[in-house]
């Protein structure tokens, strides 16, 4: 009996020090979603593993004409709701389609009341943080000062500023801009897309990755701790047929074994390129070598059950052993 008692023993305490090391790993490591500032904010986020994430990006809050941020209905429940399982919520301004007033307050006269906006809801509604999501023409010269100044606003309430970039716009980016940021998002995706539809193909490919997080590291002399690497959990279509834009949970149930591999042929002949659960597994060891964390646009695009792609990631963190 004393065996046994001692045999069972060992079991729990092996079985508790598997689970401390993969908590360990996990709570120095980010897994980083975004979700869209959207009506029904608050029912979506039940749709999230809150405990596979760490950080809970909403976008996008950008101000209307007057300034005034617009936020959907139930922030402050989803807020209370993800800081109940640990994970941290930021705001995230900008986008990809940003509305054509933001110049104005990003860099214009209206800039001042545009970052004590954010400040101020960051307080208001118990938020972690800013994430500047500015692109394109919007990463200009101007990009340094506004986010020196958004820095320190929210570096007094201490709250985190975070950033997504792209490599394509490196150039773009001072080393004293970067250096505010707490940890920065690498988006190593939309090499292509539909815009593009003379140069079809894989839009987030393995070695765009691989690319990146060597530029950010070596090249640009970020700690790998600050860096997390950008994932989609969207593909992109081209040729006939296939749709400009696809969230993978609808390939998967479009397409039979779709999780296992990164593009399908649809009807027609037109391709749909993503990434499947294979290489977000990869880019996921990746991540574990090279960077601090994984990002993922978006979130609501997942599958839900044993195809998730989240749970790839979750499950990619728990066997790496430290």
């Amino acid at each position: 009996m004393k065996k046994l008692c001692g045999v069972l023993a060992g079991l729990l305490l092996l079985i508790s020090v598997d689970g401390l090391m993969a908590q360990s790993i996990k709570s120095k490591f980010r897994i980083i979603g975004y979700m869209r500032n959207q009506r029904g904010l608050a029912n979506s986020v039940k749709n999230v593993d809150l405990d596979k994430i760490t950080h809970l990006n909403i976008a996008f809050i950008n101000p209307d004409s007057l300034g005034n941020l617009i936020i959907a209905p139930g922030l402050k429940d989803v807020t209370a709701l993800a800081h109940k399982s640990g994970v941290k919520v930021l705001l995230s301004i900008g986008g990809g389609t940003p509305p054509r007033r933001l110049p104005n307050f990003i860099y214009g006269d209206k800039q001042d009341l545009f970052i004590s906006a954010l400040t101020k809801i960051t307080v208001d509604y118990d938020l972690d943080g800013i994430d500047v999501d500015l692109e394109g023409k919007l990463v200009d010269k101007n990009y340094e000062g506004f986010v020196l100044k958004l820095a320190s606003a929210l570096k007094e309430k201490n709250k985190l500023i975070t950033a997504a970039i792209a490599t394509v716009y490196a150039d773009r980016y001072t080393d004293k801009a970067l250096a505010q940021f707490d940890f920065i998002n690498v988006m190593c995706y939309d090499k292509t897309g539909p815009w593009n539809q003379n140069k079809p193909g894989q839009h987030a490919p393995y070695d765009m990755a691989t690319d990146d997080m060597d530029y950010w590291s070596s090249k640009r002399g970020i700690a790998k701790e600050k860096l997390s690497l950008g994932v989609p959990f969207y593909g992109y279509g081209f040729g006939t047929n296939a749709p400009e834009s696809i969230a993978y949970k609808d390939v998967i149930a479009q397409y039979s074994r779709a999780e296992n591999t990164d593009q399908v042929t649809v009807p027609g002949g037109g391709i749909i390129y993503y990434n499947g659960a294979p290489t977000i597994k990869a880019k996921t060891q990746l991540a574990l070598e090279k960077a601090g964390g994984v990002m993922i646009w978006q979130l609501l695009q997942d599958a839900r059950g044993e195809k998730s792609l989240l749970g790839v990631i979750d499950d990619t963190i728990k066997s790496q052993k430290k």
